[in-house]
């Protein structure tokens, strides 16, 4: 158990924090012993996975756990399914990676996301097309209350937009250990409609593709447009994007024609980044905090120097001005510590 602990190296925005008990776990018997000592202590705890969905505003007066459980397993359903099981300290993109070496697809589309494998079903993550929940069987967890391990399937997740049980009535009550998907192995579904891929493909002068050309395709975009976590601090997109009602979407297309949406029933799920950009954030800089010049979506700590605050009320400028303007209120996707 280390006390002070810097937790710079373990957020993606680079932000200087500090922990007042730390511990690396690799094992179930040690998260146990860590959590038995935060108990007596009555300390709070604070999970860390890759680090890239956390925002730290002021130093953690808890016990920090950094969650370092690898190894991954595999079963053959049939000819054309296999059920893949990764430990929450997997890289998320390496176990990608791993998948499509072995022909399994499902997960292509989600390549190059950053953070660990335990941290993708607390916000059901998505990109291109595909969500955690289209390819998730279960996850096993531990109870923080009882210290029992327990399974959770896909109904009992309750996944939704950047959402699932462990985002709200499990907050603070379960860690996830490991996670089993269900991929394929013959017969892909190919998903290309998303986004830039066909155009991408096209560039790369592919016309059958594979799963493999999909995750290229998908790599090739998030690179151009989504700076590197070990370049430039950032947490990847800050903010989730909004659904509104149909008829408020319709009344804001009369006053803003350009206006982009994706309906889904009466709902209409309309871009953060467009809005973003359209109140003049894109690529705006105050102090050390900035939004990307190429994706207004994302914050960056631009100096590399910025505290967990400056980026924090850099974030609420820009919700103000989106509210202002189009009486939409974003909601931050990176959870606030």
């Amino acid at each position: 158990m280390l006390e002070n602990f810097s937790l710079k190296p373990y957020n993606t925005f680079g932000v200087e924090a500090s922990s007042r008990y730390f511990a690396e776990v690799n094992s179930i018997e040690a998260l146990k012993d860590a959590l038995t000592f935060a108990k007596e202590q009555s300390l709070q705890l604070l999970f860390l996975g890759g680090g890239s969905n956390i925002l730290l505003t002021k130093n953690f007066e808890g016990l920090a756990i950094k969650l370092n459980l690898k190894g991954i397993s595999e079963e053959s359903i049939n000819d054309h399914e296999v059920l893949i099981t990764a430990k929450a300290g997997e890289n998320w993109h390496e176990f990608v990676m791993y998948c499509l070496q072995k022909n399994y697809g499902g997960l292509e589309n989600l390549s190059l996301i950053p953070g660990n494998v335990g941290t993708s079903p607390m916000q059901n993550i998505g990109a291109y097309g595909t969500e955690i929940k289209d390819i998730f069987v279960s996850c096993r967890v531990l109870d923080l209350n009882s210290l029992e391990l327990t399974d959770f399937d896909l109904e009992q997740c309750r996944f939704g937009y950047r959402d699932s049980i462990f985002k709200q009535e499990g907050k603070g009550r379960y860690v996830i250990l490991e996670v089993t998907f269900k991929l394929t192995q013959k017969e892909h579904h190919i998903k290309t409609e998303y986004g830039a891929i066909k155009s991408e493909l096209e560039n790369l002068g592919i016309v059958n593709p594979t799963i493999q050309d999909v995750s290229k395709a998908v790599i090739n975009i998030r690179q151009s447009k989504l700076p590197d976590p070990k370049e430039i601090g950032n947490a990847g997109s800050f903010f989730k994007n909004p659904t509104i009602p149909l008829a408020q979407f319709e009344d804001l297309k009369q006053k803003f024609e350009n206006i982009q949406g994706y309906p889904n029933g009466a709902m209409v799920k309309v871009p953060a980044g467009w809005l973003i950009e359209q109140c003049g954030w894109k690529g705006k800089q105050i102090g050390n905090v900035a939004s990307h010049k190429l994706q207004s979506l994302v914050i960056i700590n631009a100096t590399g120097h910025a505290t967990g605050k400056e980026i924090f009320d850099f974030s609420t400028e820009i919700i103000n001005s989106v509210k202002e303007k189009f009486g939409i209120e974003l909601e931050r996707e990176v959870n606030i510590i």
